[in-house]
């Protein structure tokens, strides 16, 4: 399986999308990577692995691309002349056949615009959304969507992205019977927006879909759902909180047992304990947001990932071609 990589984008650049990529690859053996971008950073990034990842490195393939596509881009600009960066050159690759899926950690709105310009969508599909898998309680994850992609939408595009997450949760996680729900500001009838209690009417009718009805922002948490639909506007506000509170929590904790030379001492007894805690709470587990609707697999990795992060994001991938995501949203 041949996995194209945007190894330019994010805020570490190749630092991380080598590293990231050079681990996927040593963790399964079925797999290859190209690399797209600039060729003697790349070379340089791949020479300073490790001696663990060396071998690695002969699974690594760099395709030489100069332009590369600033965050700072709008997606029209990107649409009209970014068509030969490290980008659009790795998304042309997995058009092509050439590779089972794309990974890119770069800017998320031209991602999201040149996939849906090279690819196209999944038939019955208007407008793509961005997803990923939210830590819950008893070890689980829930699925938020859209995150980003769809900042004002209609009823009809609710009912979208519900489709699209009750096909991500049963497919690539095996679940029978998905639970799906809408986000709303409390669980009663009368409460939200027009456009959610019109969503919320139209999910009560379908017959395929197991709709719960609303849930509140504790819920995503608690695993009351399994797949989560909003806007793209609050689905990314709810998705950086989350983030910003699990580094908060997992501080505080650390700085709390540090303070003083009994709570080390108890600190040091708990260590086991916290860094189970921080692993779990750690979203570089969570990375790799799919676009979903995409006629392809493309993954968007956080831009602040580490090499570890990335890894995540591009096992993300792997997984979505083993599972034919986008055959399945076009039958859901």
């Amino acid at each position: 399986m041949r996995i194209a990589i945007d190894a330019m984008g994010g805020d570490l650049g190749p630092r991380a999308t080598v590293g990231g990529a050079a681990r996927a690859l040593s963790a399964d053996s079925r797999l290859d990577i190209v690399l797209f971008g600039q060729q003697s950073r790349l070379n340089s990034e791949i020479a300073r692995l490790p001696r663990s990842l060396a071998a690695a490195a002969s699974r690594l393939q760099v395709e030489n691309v100069d332009a590369v596509l600033a965050d700072s881009q709008q997606p029209a600009w990107a649409l009209r002349h970014g068509g030969d960066t490290s980008m659009a050159r790795m998304l042309a690759c997995v058009a092509s056949g050439k590779a089972a899926a794309g990974v890119s950690a770069g800017n998320t709105g031209a991602l999201m615009a040149l996939a849906r310009h090279t690819l196209g969508t999944v038939a019955g599909i208007t407008r793509p959304a961005i997803s990923t898998a939210i830590p819950t309680c008893n070890e689980g994850r829930c699925y938020l969507l859209d995150l980003g992609a769809n900042v004002d939408v209609g009823p009809g595009r609710l009912v979208e992205f519900a489709r699209m997450g009750d096909a991500m949760a049963r497919h690539v996680d095996g679940l029978q019977r998905p639970r799906v729900a809408l986000l709303n500001v409390g669980v009663e009838g009368t409460k939200g927006s027009p456009t959610v209690k019109e969503a919320d009417r139209r999910l009560r009718e379908l017959v395929d879909i197991h709709y719960i009805g609303y849930v509140e922002g504790d819920g995503i948490f608690s695993g009351a759902a399994d797949v989560v639909v909003c806007d793209g506007f609050t689905g990314n506000a709810v998705l950086k909180a989350s983030e910003g509170l699990a580094k908060m929590l997992v501080a505080r904790v650390q700085a709390t047992f540090e303070a003083h030379w009994s709570s080390r001492l108890v600190g040091l007894l708990a260590r086991p304990a916290l860094m189970r805690l921080r692993d779990e709470l750690d979203p570089v587990r969570y990375n790799g947001a799919s676009l979903l609707g995409i006629r392809g697999i493309v993954v968007k990795s956080h831009g602040s990932a580490d090499a570890a992060g990335f890894h995540y994001a591009v096992a993300r991938a792997a997984q979505e071609v083993r599972r034919d995501l986008p055959r399945r949203l076009a039958v859901s």
